[in-house]
C-alpha cells in the first residue's frame, strides 16, 4: 500500500526486440552527462534502463488510489539547553524514532541562509557547463569528490531518475576546499561545518533517549565520517514508469537530509508509504543500518528506529526503507549527510554493545569492519533488500 497524493497515470510498457540493456547503460554511462543531459537533450520518452519492472508498475497502480492520514514527526529543538525541556525533546526523539524511524527537526540551530546557500549551490553545480562535471565524472567508490548518476547503474534492474555529487568531507580529515567544486565550496564548507555541530547534538539525544551517556555514540566514533551526497532530480517526462531513488535503508548511523519544496521522499510506515512533506527551514532525521546492530532494548529504555543505529541495536532498531518519486515538476535537490566512522582506514569492529547482551537477548549480528559493510552495500546496489540480511549469524 502506499500515499501517493494525486491522480497517476501509468500508460501501457511496450517492449522492444532484440533489447541490448548493457549497451544502453554504457551508453548513456559514457555520455558523462547523467539524467540531466538527457533532459537537456529533449528526451520526450524515458529510455528503457529508467522503467520500473512491470509487476512493480502494476502493484503501484493497483494501490495508487490509497490515502492516509499519518504525518512525519516534526520536533522543535528550541530550548534543548534548559533541563525540563531537554528531557521533553528526548522524550520525543525516543517516541519518534521507535515508531517511525523518520523525524523532521526545526529550530535546530542551522542558519536558513545557510540551508538556502547550500540548495543553491547544488543547482549551480548540477546546472554549469557539461565539461566541468565530466571533469569529476567516477565510479570509484575511493574518490573523495565525484559526480555521478546511479552508483550502481550496472547492478540494479532499474536506473533512478538523478545526478548525485559526492563529498567525503570527513575520511578522517577534512577535505580540503581546494578540492570543492568552485561553484558550491564555499557553501559546501559552511554547510558542513553547522550539520555535523547538529549531528553531534542529535547523537547525543539518542544517546539518553536510550538510556547511555550523552556522549556514548559519538565515543563509538559514530560521527567521525561525513559523506554529503547532493542529489539532483530533474523534471520526468514519465514519473508514473520511473523512480528518483529506489526503496533502501541507509548505510551510515544516522543520516540528516535537507530538502528543497518540491517534495518526493516517502518513507514506509504501517506497510504504507508515506510522504515526508517539506517544511520550510526543517531537516529530516533517519537512523541508519549500522546503528540498529549496536543497540539491544533494556527494560523500560525507548528504542530507536535510525538506518545506521540497526547495527548497533541487535535488531532492535530498524531501518527504515524510504524511496523518492520522480515527477514532472524539477529540478528537485537534497542533500543527505551520512554520518559514519572513518570507513576506508578504520579497524574498528562494530556490533551489538556488550553491556546490552544478556542470554535473554543474545547478538543477532556478527561485528563487522566499517569497509565491509559500505563496500557490500556498494556492491549489492539499491535493489530493494537490507543489506544488513548478510551479516546476521548463522546466515
Amino acid at each position: 500500500m502506499m500515499d501517493i497524493t494525486g491522480a497517476r497515470e501509468f500508460p501501457t510498457v511496450t517492449t522492444t526486440p532484440n533489447y541490448d540493456r548493457t549497451e544502453e547503460l554504457k551508453a548513456f554511462d559514457e555520455t558523462k552527462a547523467g539524467v540531466k543531459g538527457l533532459v537537456d537533450a529533449g528526451v520526450a520518452k524515458l529510455p528503457r534502463i529508467f522503467i520500473r519492472p512491470p509487476d512493480e508498475l502494476a502493484q503501484e497502480k493497483l494501490n495508487s488510489h490509497i490515502q492516509t492520514h499519518f504525518e512525519v514527526p516534526v520536533i522543535d529543538l528550541a530550548g534543548i539547553d534548559r533541563d525540563d525541556r531537554r528531557k521533553e525533546i528526548v522524550d520525543e526523539i525516543g517516541r519518534a524514532s521507535e515508531r517511525w524511524g523518520f523525524f523532521q527537526v526545526v529550530n535546530h540551530g542551522v542558519p536558513a541562509t545557510v540551508l538556502e546557500d547550500m540548495i543553491e549551490g547544488t543547482l549551480k553545480f548540477n546546472e554549469q557547463d557539461d565539461e566541468m562535471k565530466k571533469e569529476l565524472y567516477s565510479r570509484d567508490h575511493m574518490r573523495r569528490v565525484k559526480f555521478i548518476s546511479n552508483f550502481d547503474l550496472y547492478k540494479t534492474t532499474t536506473a533512478n531518475w538523478r545526478d548525485t555529487l559526492t563529498i567525503a568531507m570527513l575520511s578522517p580529515d577534512l577535505l580540503g576546499s581546494q578540492e570543492l567544486p568552485a561553484v558550491c565550496r564555499e557553501a559546501t564548507m559552511e554547510y558542513t561545518k553547522q550539520v555535523m555541530q547538529l549531528g553531534y547534538t542529535l547523537f547525543e539525544l539518542l544517546s539518553e533517549a536510550i538510556g547511555l551517556e550523552p556522549d556514548h555514540l559519538k565515543e563509538m566514533d559514530c560521527a567521525k565520517g561525513c559523506t554529503l551526497t547532493c542529489h539532483y532530480y530533474p523534471a520526468c517526462p514519465e514519473p508514473e514508469l520511473a523512480l528518483g531513488t529506489s526503496k533502501h535503508s541507509d548505510p551510515a548511523f544516522l543520516t540528516v537530509l535537507l530538502q528543497d519544496q518540491i517534495g518526493g521522499l516517502q518513507v514506509i510506515h504501517q506497510d504504507q508509504w508515506i510522504n515526508v512533506h517539506p517544511i520550510p527551514g526543517a531537516l529530516v532525521v533517519n537512523i541508519g543500518d549500522l546503528l540498529q546492530v549496536c543497540f539491544n532494548r533494556k527494560p523500560g529504555n525507548v528504542m530507536l528506529i535510525l538506518s545506521s543505529m540497526q547495527l548497533i541495536s541487535n535488531d532492535k532498531l530498524k531501518s527504515v526503507e524510504h524511496r523518492v518519486l520522480a515527477n514532472r515538476i524539477g529540478p528537485r535537490v537534497s542533500v543527505a549527510c551520512f554520518f559514519s566512522s572513518s570507513f576506508n582506514i578504520s579497524k574498528k569492529l562494530y556490533g551489538p554493545i556488550k553491556k546490552l547482551l544478556s542470554k535473554d537477548n543474545p547478538p543477532i549480528y556478527r561485528e563487522i569492519l566499517m569497509k565491509e559493510f559500505v563496500d557490500y552495500f556498494n556492491a549489492k546496489g539499491l535493489d530493494g533488500n537490507s543489506a544488513l540480511a548478510y551479516f546476521k549469524l548463522g546466515s
